[in-house]
């Protein structure tokens, strides 16, 4: 029984997501040589405040880095 995750950012439509489901299904089945009954999927959508790529938030993608950078830089650690 494959399962298929999705997790993406909102702001897809539901016939884009019944076309995502439709195709992962197709195509799993095909190479899998499964049925297409047997499988899953999932689709979560992650708000952009719980999502980060290069160390920003996605929220913060429009703001520009140096005002959402700490005032102060992080302490370092180190090894001893």
């Amino acid at each position: 029984m494959p399962l298929i995750r999705v997790e993406m950012l909102p702001g897809r439509s539901r016939e884009q997501k019944r076309e995502l489901a439709q195709v992962f299904t197709q195509e799993m089945a095909r190479i899998c040589k499964v049925s297409a009954e047997a499988i899953t999927i999932v689709i979560e959508e992650i708000s952009p405040d719980h999502w980060a790529t290069g160390g920003r938030l996605q929220s913060d993608k429009n703001i520009p880095a140096a005002a959402t950078q700490p005032a102060t830089a992080p302490a370092t650690f180190e090894k001893q």
